[in-house]
């Protein structure tokens, strides 16, 4: 039977945005309604973010026995289960699933409708056999994988984020299709795991960070049997019997018997039928919602949040754009987006940890700048735990104020943290390097960095002359 749903909020997607809105929105006494046609908790939960760490979890175990030796304890490398492996994947899963749960939303009060929305006009959405009139609409459907237009590629069987955790059986050699943070991190996880892999990018490898520090990711990659293959074209893709065939531009072919495409993510847009609602999208890139500072569509009662709005595609920055989406409906208050001080972590082993500019981008903003590095090498803790991997790069300008951090080593993106408030409260350079780090810590080397801020005037000649002098005075 047909109804009738009028509503203060209604939320379009169960993924980590929409599940942030929904909650807030509900506790605080609005009237909340979410649609979700697929699985809450969305792709973080499910295809993403933990998965993806549950699996690397596992690849580390398998790894970790390689380098015990150095440390006095017998190197071995352990027998992998792989059907026990994702076991383990699941489980994890399954052990978060309860917070994202339809039971526990409407248990805060929210509506859940399990049905697929799209909208029938301006000011409503029809979900199954329900439609529904809100003040407020937040899309938050998210992302899928984008598909490359390779020839071939459509009739291949092959894997992306939303299939590769399902698999039963480990491959022998599997191709990966980009080497953004999602191949290099699946790529050093099926390795570890005992896999082949091989990882085909067009530009670089970790191409959107520093290349300073993702050079030791990199390094890294290729001493665990990682083959890289930078700077090509694919011509077509093929498939035989158990094999697929990806053939280089360069009329080299590489076989493998598994392939996992991860070049790029595409705003879910298909289903909503965005003309009918008037909400405008943008065709400069992936096609997304264009939204204003304050996330709001061309239908001013129409917000978008997270990656379908063709901002930064990350589960944090989804859960930062919620927070400013209640506060612009439930409070009239114009909180405005910024992500200045937004963190980004490739979760390899080593991590690589990133805030702000970097140096390239600083460079060409800034006529002069600071770029301030303390190695892990220098670091007693690292050095204590035999993993000297990376270090602490910082960017400042000639004053001291910080433009951007980026950590690569073992627990970068937790190290991250301090230089992430240090940014987005606007404190100096002197706020870090005045920190009092306890020994023998990581975090020491962030302290360090910032301190190289001082050393050349600190230590040189000038101080000399005043110590000097100060002495000659004293009694």
């Amino acid at each position: 039977m047909a109804e009738h749903i009028k509503t203060d909020i209604c939320v379009i997607g169960g993924g980590s945005g929409g599940l942030s809105v929904a909650a807030g929105a509900a506790q605080m006494g609005a009237q909340t309604v979410l649609v979700e046609g697929h699985k809450m908790g969305g792709d973080c939960l499910n295809y993403g973010c933990v998965p993806s760490k549950a699996l690397l979890a596992a690849a580390e175990r398998a790894h970790i026995g390689a380098s015990n030796k150095p440390f006095g304890v017998a190197a071995t490398r352990p027998k992998v289960d792989f059907a026990a492996v994702m076991a383990h994947v699941r489980e994890t899963i399954e052990a978060i699933e309860p917070v994202d749960s339809v039971e526990r939303f409407s248990g805060l009060g929210v509506r859940v409708i399990e049905e697929t929305g799209k909208f029938i006009d301006r000011k409503t959405l029809k979900a199954g056999k329900m439609t529904i009139t809100a003040k407020r609409f937040v899309i938050a459907t998210g992302s899928v994988a984008a598909v490359p237009n390779i020839r071939g590629l459509k009739s291949v069987p092959y894997l992306t984020n939303e299939t590769i955790f399902t698999l039963t059986r480990q491959p022998k050699h599997l191709l990966i299709i980009g080497g953004g943070p999602i191949g290099a991190e699946m790529a050093q996880a099926f390795c570890r795991l005992g896999s082949a892999v091989t990882v085909l990018e067009a530009d670089k490898v970790l191409g959107r960070e520093d290349q300073e520090l993702s050079a030791h990711v990199k390094s890294q990659l290729i001493a665990d049997g990682v083959t890289l293959v930078e700077g090509t074209r694919i011509a077509a893709v093929s498939h035989k019997g158990t094999k697929t065939t990806v053939k280089l531009k360069n009329g080299e072919e590489i076989s493998g018997d598994a392939l996992l495409v991860a070049a790029g993510r595409a705003p879910n847009l298909a289903a909503l039928n965005l003309a009918k609602a008037g909400v405008a999208v943008s065709d400069e890139g992936q096609p997304h919602i264009k939204v204003d500072k304050r996330l709001r569509s061309s239908n001013k009662k129409i917000f978008a949040i997270g990656d379908v709005n063709g901002g930064p595609q990350f589960t944090h920055a989804a859960g930062y754009q919620a927070g400013l989406v209640i506060r612009n409906i439930l409070f009239f208050l114009p909180a405005k987006v910024n992500f200045a001080a937004l963190p980004r972590v490739t979760y390899t082993n080593p991590e690589l940890a990133s805030v702000g500019l970097s140096e390239s981008a600083a460079r060409e903003k800034f006529a002069a700048i600071k770029v301030l590095r303390w190695p892990f090498e220098e670091n007693d803790r690292a050095r204590a735990e035999r993993d000297m991997r990376g270090m602490v790069k910082v960017i400042t300008t000639r004053n001291g104020r910080i433009l951007g951090a980026s950590i690569v080593g073992k627990g970068a993106g937790d190290l991250l943290a301090p230089w992430t408030m240090a940014l987005a409260q606007g404190l100096p350079i002197s706020a870090m390097a005045g920190v009092i780090a306890p020994y023998p810590t990581r975090g020491e080397a962030s302290k360090r960095a910032a301190g190289d801020y001082y050393t050349p005037t600190l230590f040189g000649p000038r101080t000399r002359k005043i110590v000097g002098l100060l002495s000659l005075l004293r009694r």
